[in-house]
């Protein structure tokens, strides 16, 4: 048999089977680096929030404002375009806090007789409270338990302000900056990150991510802003209808504040139970402009936003839940306001980048992905 028929007729070697510890180990240190490296990312994002927190505002609201900048970049430079956009947002936010502030004002003044009129009206319920607290007297003198006493600092409230007015300050400044940058140099930094992508077809993946976070997140912001508005004017009406005063006023703030989920509308109703209270003579009357208000709010959340985001953008309500309560919990009011565009840009990475992430959307929005280009 000759040399080379002989290299034929050798075996060919094999490498020894992975045992089943082995691969579980593999698998578990896998898992174990993944959630080390969730672990670090938390405690990042929490750490960097006094930082993070309003350039992430700043890059949601930029989004908002681009095509206005967009279309001023036909005629001036992007420098110019920026500041007109940052203008316009804060000439927004001025009127909005200038129509609202005047009222508010009002209202704050007549806290005390609020106060008055909630312990007048609780005082319909001072027999039964007295009865309890007779009966837990007497469970005391029993049980031998002595009374708790809680002290509280004199001028803590002030000094929180003092430590919080100048960080408050240095964020909105972030914020701006961040905002007026981000739309100005937003086609550079586009620019920039396509050049360090290595390949025709990592270039080509990350041009459809920009792409498609741009389409989600406009959509987004601009679909929720009309539904806040329609909602705003249908509260003020609902309230003007009820005879509730300044009803404009809380039809304005509801607007506003259902951007920031689950925390606004808690906020408002405790406003108008509080109206409610200086409006009406008995408790169960204060009770009407909060039970008008979270019908309305109901209303729209169960049936107004599914029907009209649904059909542009729904996602799986499980998805949204954990976003909304994670971001909530990271960075608060802010984390509220900017969780679905988070979960929006996720998935824009998500479509261009890994397989199978369809199973998170709903199947109308399956079928807008597939005839994306």
């Amino acid at each position: 048999m000759s040399a080379r028929n002989a290299k034929r007729a050798q075996p060919a070697l094999r490498h020894p089977a992975k045992s089943d510890p082995d691969h579980v180990l593999r698998r578990a240190a896998s898992i174990s680096v993944l959630f080390t490296g969730f672990l670090v990312l938390l405690f990042a994002l929490h750490a960097g929030r006094f930082f993070l927190a309003p350039v992430t505002l700043a890059i949601v609201v930029g989004l908002m404002l681009s095509p206005f900048a967009e279309r001023l970049e036909k005629r001036v430079p992007p420098t110019i375009s920026a500041a007109a956009a940052v203008a316009l947002f804060l000439l927004i936010v001025g009127l909005l806090s200038a129509a609202i502030a005047a009222p508010l004002s009002s209202w704050a003044g007549q806290v005390p007789q609020i106060w008055n009129e909630l312990q007048l009206q609780l005082s319909s319920f001072s027999e039964p409270l007295n009865t309890f607290k007779s009966v837990r007297e007497q469970i005391r003198s029993v049980t031998g338990e002595a009374g708790l006493t809680v002290s509280v600092e004199d001028g803590s409230a002030v000094e929180s302000m003092a430590v919080l007015a100048p960080a408050l300050l240095a964020q909105i400044v972030v914020f701006l900056a961040s905002l007026y940058f981000f739309i100005a140099t937003r086609h550079q930094t586009r620019l920039m990150v396509l050049k360090l992508c290595t390949g025709r077809p990592l270039r080509r993946r990350t041009a459809h991510i920009f792409r498609d976070v741009e389409y989600l997140v406009s959509n987004y912001l601009l679909a929720i802003t009309v539904i806040n508005a329609g909602l705003g004017l249908a509260v003020g009406v609902a309230l003007w209808l009820a005879g509730v005063p300044s009803a404009p006023l809380w039809g304005a703030l509801a607007g506003i504040l259902n951007f920031i989920i689950y925390i606004g509308p808690a906020i408002m109703a405790v406003i108008l139970f509080g109206v409610g209270l200086a409006s009406f003579e008995t408790l169960w009357g204060s009770l009407i402009p909060p039970l008008i208000y979270l019908t309305l709010n109901g209303i729209e959340a169960q049936f107004v936003t599914p029907l009209v985001i649904g059909r542009r953008m729904t996602l799986n309500p499980f998805l949204v839940f954990l976003a909304v309560t994670f971001w909530i919990w990271l960075w608060g009011p802010v984390g509220g306001f900017i969780a679905i565009p988070a979960l929006l840009v996720l998935f824009a990475v998500a479509r261009n980048l890994l397989p199978g992430f369809e199973w998170a959307l709903s199947e109308e929005r399956r079928r807008q992905y597939s005839r994306l280009p």
